[in-house]
């Protein structure tokens, strides 16, 4: 169905009946999209990461990580190298694009951000789009649970958000 549905509404004008989007498909109640191994693999392999900004004690891509209770929102992200951050997904997404892009604005080392491809938020606008490079994710994301076991591709379009790119740190 293509995550719609028929409702017994119907259009005043034309007098069709009306779909309505399968709430579920923009729900922001899952927050905690893993991150691929692989797709994980080939950003290091480009930026050398020493710091995953939001992680749990399983999800961990780097040595060095933040928990929801170390709160990398609250936390200096300058730990001497790159910044890999897939943050929650819900509502307060907009405070880690807030915090990367201040974090960012020191110069220094690369921030790449991983998060849905929402063009239309006053996030990408105030903090991604103009102020760093964006790379969206062909295709959808294979999002892994906490093992590493892949889930259907996600039901929304990602990118890859960078700031500092071209600042890798050997």
């Amino acid at each position: 169905m293509h995550g719609y549905s028929r409702t017994g509404k119907q259009n005043r004008f034309t007098g069709r009946r009306l779909a309505t989007v399968n709430s579920a498909l923009l729900s922001s109640k899952k927050m905690d999209w893993c991150t691929p191994q692989d797709f994980f693999d080939r950003l290091n392999e480009e930026f050398g990461f020493v710091l995953d900004a939001a992680a749990t004690d399983k999800t961990a891509k780097c040595p060095l990580y933040y928990t929801p209770e170390t709160d990398g929102l609250s936390q200096s992200w300058d730990r001497g190298g790159a910044v890999f951050c897939n943050p929650p997904y819900g509502r307060e997404i907009g405070k880690w694009v807030k915090k990367a892009y201040e974090e960012a604005r020191g110069g220094g080392h690369a921030i790449v951000l991983l998060i849905p491809a929402r063009t239309d938020t006053t996030y990408f606008h105030d903090y991604i789009y103009g102020k760093a490079e964006i790379r969206f994710v062909r295709g959808r994301l294979r999002f892994t649970d906490e093992e590493g076991n892949a889930s259907d591709p996600a039901p929304f379009p990602s990118m890859a958000v960078i700031y500092n790119g071209g600042a890798r740190n050997e």
